[in-house]
């Protein structure tokens, strides 16, 4: 597992990642419905979400612009996820 720091903070360099992704190149530059349920998958890897992933989860939702639908289902979806 590969991690990142930011402003002191260890986050999921996965994670990140794949929130920069679907925020560059082609489309609106926001998360829609389908990559936040990505991202949410990918945390979920696991036996459970992890502290780490659950910090990174929340750092990309205060910091990435989501499409109105998809920040209705990650708002909905993250409090549910399974912890480790």
């Amino acid at each position: 597992m590969a991690y990142v720091t930011i402003d002191g903070q260890k986050y999921e360099k996965e994670l990140i990642d794949l929130a920069t992704a679907h925020t560059t190149g082609r489309g609106e530059g926001k998360i829609a419905k389908d990559e936040a349920a990505d991202l949410l998958k990918s945390a979920s890897d696991g036996p459970g979400v992890t502290d780490t992933e659950m910090a990174t989860l929340n750092y990309i939702r205060n910091n990435f612009e989501f499409t109105d639908a998809a920040a209705s289902y990650f708002d909905g979806e993250i409090g549910g996820l399974k912890r480790a």
